[in-house]
């Protein structure tokens, strides 16, 4: 499942540099983050490093919208990163 950010959000910038997948951006009024992109830094880290950087608690959340496997997620970054040496 790809990862929300709440409207708890104060654009402080920690999040966007810090995804590897480039899945951060900003959006009309807070940080948003593109479901087709996030894989919740599976492949990359053992917890989502969005949410550890952000100095806001429950900011940073699983968005029940976009419900993804974990496999699934593997295999989005696979694809993200790996579709060039398949």
């Amino acid at each position: 499942m790809a990862l929300l950010i709440t409207k708890k959000c104060i654009n402080c910038d920690m999040c966007e540099p810090e995804c590897p997948n480039q899945a951060i951006s900003m959006g009309d009024s807070i940080y948003e983050i593109d479901h087709d992109r996030c894989t919740e830094c599976i492949g990359h880290y053992e917890t989502p490093t969005c949410q550890k950087v952000c100095p806001i608690p429950n900011t940073i959340l699983k968005d029940p919208a976009h419900l993804e496997s974990e496999e699934q997620l593997w295999d989005k970054f696979v694809q993200m990163h790996h579709a060039d040496k398949i």
